[in-house]
Order: structure tokens, then C-alpha cells, then sequence
């Protein structure tokens, strides 16, 4: 097997890459920056250029699957340049990729399974959400989300099953929201924010690579859900991370106000509140390690050696 991986560097890419090794998966992967391309054992990188429609059409030989994981993160200030590079980058990479497989020989394909977001659904803090929702959330996350299946929905014209993964609060300390969060625990500064009461659905990073894979292990199609079985609230989270770190939290919950006159409308990403069910995938037969939050913080934050470190051996 070898399988396509665009946004193979980032955080996602870099634990399903270190995956395919162990289970001796050949990998090709797509990069912006031309000192990143490497060919080294079962591993083969090819260059692109999505904002310009440029990409290796080699890079598409020999695959059996596409992952695709592209896209600028959503985690920066929402200016209007940087909203413009985040739906952008999502969209340009789909379209060059599709663009390049519309002239490829595609018949050794099985699967196409592409990243997207839990941010679709609306902010609630009693709604349960399960992948048939048809409420959009009125906010730039939700836009984007929606844009970005609509450009995923148009691989549905290939012969291939194409899956969508919408991911959750993805817990790693290599990267994402979760290093943001412990730092001030680690500092004593520790805090929820705003009431709270918001819901996380989490996902523990070893756990997704393994759904991505999973997916395209049974040639699923549709949408599922990227998440944990047990979402929690912001205040639990906090807590819980402080409980495996033996910090005390002697702050007040961080006011809506404060975060946005710092953040901006990046904010909203802070205080939306997704509570999302994660049973569709497990009735395909998926298995979580990690189905608690304690459990899950524990060996994240307990880990000697991070994905990255492992990523690194491999393409430095």
C-alpha cells in the first residue's frame, strides 16, 4: 500500500506518517517547500504550489489512498488577510489536487479520506451533535468548514469512496491547543474560560491517525465524526490537566471580554461549544485507546517522546 498524504508536516500528517512506518505503509507526500522533499526508504516527497495550481503529478503513482490534511491553521488572528489564506488554502489544495487526479490513471485508488471540522456545528451547550446535522454555525469557523466539504464533496465524481474526518480538540503536546493550555497550569495561572460550562470533544492524537487509517482500511465513505466518546466540559478539561500535572488552580475563570480584546475574533474558538457523538464510527468496529479524558492527558502529558521527535529521525 502507499498512500498520499497532503499536510504531512503538520500535526495530524506527522502521527499518521509515523503509523504507516510501523505498519509498513510506503508514503508520498506533498510539500510547499522544496528543501522539505526527501526520498528516504519508503518514504517520497513531491512538490506543489496550491495557491498557483501547481503540483508533481508523480506524486500520484503507485497510490492506493489520499489523505488529504491541507490547510493554514485556523488557530491565528482573523484578519482579514489570514481569513482569506485559511479558506483559501483549504480550497486551492483541493482543487490542484483534484485538478492533477483528473489526469492521472486512478484505478489502483480505494480510497480518499480528507480532514474537516466539528466547527460546522453550531455553538451549543445542550445539543448533541451526530453527523446528520443540516445546522450550519453562523460563524467565519463554520463558513469555512462548510466551503471545505463542498470542494471535498466534488471527489465524489471519482469511482473511489470518499470519506470525511471532522476533527474535534485534537490533544497532543506537539502542537494545537493543548501546550496553550498547559503552560499556565504549569505557571499557576491556570483558568476555564468564560462560564466554563462549553463542551470540548477531544481527541486524543494517537486516535485519529488510527481513524484516518481505519477509514481507509474498510473503504469507508460519508462523514464521521473525529472525536472521543466522552466530550467534556472547559472546566473539566482545566481541571483534569491540572490533576495529572498536581497543580493547584487558584485563578477565576478568563472573562469572554478579556480573551477577545487579546485574541480578537480568534476568540470564538475558545468559548464555541460542540458537543459531538462519536458512535457512528464506532459501530463501523473502530476501537478508541483513549475513551477518557484522564486517561488520554495522562499519557500525553507523561509521554518521553513526541511524534515530532519521531517524524524528525525520519525526514531530517
Amino acid at each position: 500500500m502507499r498512500i498520499l498524504i497532503t499536510g504531512a508536516t503538520g500535526l495530524i500528517g506527522k502521527v499518521i506518517v509515523q503509523k504507516c512506518r510501523e505498519n509498513q505503509i510506503e508514503v508520498n507526500y506533498l510539500t510547499t517547500r522544496k528543501n522539505k522533499l526527501t526520498t528516504k526508504g519508503k518514504i517520497r516527497g513531491f512538490y506543489w504550489n496550491p495557491s498557483k495550481g501547481e503540483i508533481d503529478s508523480k506524486c500520484l503513482e503507485g497510490v492506493t489512498a489520499v489523505i488529504n490534511l491541507a490547510g493554514s491553521s485556523i488557530s491565528q488572528r482573523w484578519t482579514q488577510s489570514n481569513k482569506k489564506d485559511i479558506l483559501n488554502s483549504r480550497i486551492d489544495s483541493l482543487r490542484t489536487l483534484r485538478s492533477a487526479m483528473e489526469k492521472s490513471d486512478l484505478s489502483e485508488i480505494r480510497s480518499f479520506v480528507s480532514a474537516s471540522a466539528i466547527g460546522l456545528y453550531p455553538d451549543s451547550l445542550d445539543r448533541y451533535y451526530t453527523e446528520d446535522e443540516s445546522e450550519i454555525d453562523d460563524s467565519f469557523l463554520g463558513e469555512v468548514v462548510s466551503k471545505w466539504e463542498e470542494e471535498i464533496s466534488a471527489f465524489k465524481e471519482f469511482s473511489f469512496p470518499v470519506a470525511m474526518i471532522r476533527v474535534g480538540l485534537v490533544l497532543s503536546m506537539d502542537g494545537g491547543a493543548l501546550p496553550a493550555m498547559v503552560r499556565p497550569v504549569k505557571a499557576y495561572m491556570g483558568a476555564a474560560f468564560g462560564s466554563g460550562e462549553q463542551w470540548q470533544s477531544w481527541i486524543h492524537i494517537d486516535d485519529l491517525a488510527r481513524q484516518f487509517l481505519f477509514v481507509i482500511d474498510h473503504g469507508l465513505e460519508g462523514v464521521f465524526n473525529g472525536v472521543a466518546p466522552n466530550p467534556v466540559t472547559n472546566s473539566r478539561l482545566v481541571r483534569e490537566i491540572a490533576a495529572v500535572l498536581n497543580k493547584p488552580l487558584i485563578l477565576p475563570n478568563i472573562p469572554q471580554g478579556l480573551m477577545k480584546a487579546v485574541l480578537g475574533d480568534m476568540s470564538y474558538l475558545l468559548f464555541a461549544s460542540q458537543r459531538v457523538s462519536s458512535k457512528k464510527i464506532e459501530e463501523e468496529g473502530f476501537d478508541f485507546n483513549f475513551k477518557n479524558i484522564c486517561s488520554a492527558l495522562k499519557d500525553i502529558l507523561h509521554s518521553e517522546e513526541t511524534s515530532s521527535d519521531i517524524f524528525q529521525k525520519e525526514f531530517v
